[in-house]
């Protein structure tokens, strides 16, 4: 097993997350999107995990994930289940499993699955959180993807039983990978209910639509506060990954990026650096609201927030 550690982990909140799958399933490109910075069409040069690649990713200041990417050749998950079961499913808090959707061979990823239920999370860490990516689903026309993902859901739900898992449809092409990872990080999060409950008492005293918390590094989403309806149920992941590809760009440029503000005749957004580890999104319709009275708020709010975090 390969492992890149990181100073000072152990002081911190840490969880041990399995990312498992069969091989080519595309778990190491989305470990790589997210946290690695990659975009989409550079995964393409990845090549395969072997065995287990251990690494420390810090996720604000007061998370560490512990992630264990297995290898899926066929060899490597027969030791995953019998000699190298104690050591590789003990203290799981998080079992994330990535599925083809177009696999050549369902059959087998359903066995993996059912062993890695029954012989792995259930005998020695039976109250991990378990979630089921059903990925690549760009490859499955629009028309189709719902009723193959339910179907493929509810698969998973017969072969976990008695645990409960949650499943989601992904592809690294589009904002689905982004709202996968963030609901499961902000389950993660050890003051994710403190963060919202004052995300709202901030939202309702600048009187704002919406605000947002976006963790620095991976732009995903750790909490947020609506207090006006909007049509577009993606538009958070939709966010994150064009300031994430904007981001990325400003790096390329030798340039760092810290605020925007975008304003049209039916809105304001402001993003702006919040804390050492997060960035802060308000959005206001009101046009009586000006940039200048938005921006001292959101600079008063910034110590709280970062004790917080």
């Amino acid at each position: 097993m390969r492992r890149r550690g990181m100073p000072g982990a152990s002081r911190n909140s840490q969880q041990k997350v399995l990312l498992m799958g069969r091989s080519e399933a595309g778990k190491t490109s989305m470990r790589s999107i997210i946290f690695a910075n990659y975009i989409a069409s550079d995964t393409r040069r990845l090549g395969a995990t072997i065995e287990v690649e251990q690494s420390n990713v810090r996720f604000l200041d007061n998370l560490v994930l512990n992630i264990w990417d297995c290898g899926g050749q066929d060899a490597f998950m027969d030791t995953f289940f019998t000699t190298q079961a104690d050591i590789l499913f003990s203290h799981v808090q998080v079992l994330i499993f990535v599925f083809d959707v177009q696999s050549s061979d369902v059959k087998k990823d359903l066995e993996v699955f059912q062993s890695c239920i029954e012989t792995g999370i259930l005998k020695h860490s039976k109250d991990a959180k378990i979630y089921c990516l059903i990925h690549k689903m760009d490859l499955i026309p629009k028309a189709q993807r719902d009723e193959v993902f339910t179907a493929r859901r509810k698969e998973l739900e017969f072969l976990s039983k008695p645990l409960q898992i949650s499943c989601f449809a992904t592809s690294i092409w589009d904002e689905t990978l982004y709202n996968a990872w963030s609901t499961i990080m902000s389950l993660l999060i050890p003051n994710s209910g403190a963060l919202t409950h004052n995300l709202k008492k901030f939202a309702d005293h600048i009187d704002a639509d919406e605000v947002l918390l976006f963790e620095k590094a991976t732009f995903l989403v750790v909490a947020h506060h609506m207090r006006k309806e909007h049509s577009d149920p993606n538009r958070f992941e939709k966010i994150s990954n064009i300031i994430k590809q904007f981001k990325l760009s400003c790096t390329k440029m030798q340039s760092t990026f810290t605020s925007i503000e975008i304003r049209n005749s039916s809105f304001a957004a402001y993003i702006d650096l919040f804390t050492s580890n997060m960035y802060i999104m308000v959005v206001t319709s009101d046009p009586a609201v000006c940039s200048d009275a938005v921006k001292m708020n959101i600079n008063t709010a910034k110590q709280f927030f970062k004790e917080l975090s």
